[in-house]
């Protein structure tokens, strides 16, 4: 394994911005944390318009490389630092593309089209507009998707691919535990699936450094 020299992280606060912190504590690396938020302009400095045009967290800083978006950091982190003793993605053509199947999903049918319009809409309505009625259709939308993990997961499997925890896992709980948050709530079937996986310490420290408002050194 690639030692990492001078990891920076920027962004905490958020849901998305805990995922790459989690990812960190899972691998074991050392890094430093610029704890800047969303639409507080902090994304929006010469600096960091420099780093990151699209102006969102979180991004990651390794060395002269950077990288931009939460599931595509954790991943990153683990092919590039990752051992066979500590790895986020899976070794298998089968269950590498099972994996890939589910980070997309998860991003984009979890994240993105129900639990982030249910955000615009509601927490972010003085920008988005407030639209209650597009806030339930997406609450409703993402009780629908959710259920393709129950089934998944109804053969009493620990975590979502192969037999070991995968950024899979991370993203999927991140997105359990924010519909909870929105009183979406999830299926009560997920409910011990959940229960592990929060109780791991990496995700417990993930959480402590993506607490604003403090500077976070690892």
């Amino acid at each position: 394994m690639t030692t990492p020299e001078g990891l920076l992280l920027w962004g905490v606060g958020t849901s998305r911005t805990l995922r790459p912190h989690w990812a960190m504590h899972e691998l074991g690396l050392a890094y430093t944390c610029r704890p800047i938020l969303p639409r507080t302009g902090e994304t929006q400095t010469a600096e960091y318009t420099h780093l990151n045009p699209r102006q969102k967290v979180p991004l990651l800083q390794d060395g002269a490389f950077t990288i931009g978006e939460s599931a595509a950091i954790a991943a990153y982190l683990s092919r590039r630092y990752g051992t066979r003793d500590k790895t986020l993605i899976p070794e298998k053509a089968e269950d590498y593309a099972r994996w890939l199947e589910w980070c997309f999903f998860i991003c984009t049918e979890l994240d993105s089209t129900s639990l982030y319009v249910m955000r615009r809409h509601r927490d972010l309505k003085a920008l988005y507009g407030d639209a209650p009625n597009v806030v339930k259709s997406a609450g409703e939308y993402f009780t629908k998707q959710v259920r393709h993990v129950e089934q998944a997961l109804s053969d009493d499997r620990q975590f979502l691919v192969g037999d070991r925890f995968t950024t899979a896992d991370l993203l999927l709980a991140t997105c359990l535990v924010w519909a909870i948050d929105y009183g979406v709530g999830i299926p009560a079937a997920l409910e011990p699936y959940l229960a592990r996986i929060v109780e791991r310490p990496a995700y417990q420290a993930g959480l402590r450094a993506n607490a604003p408002p403090a500077t976070v050194t690892v």
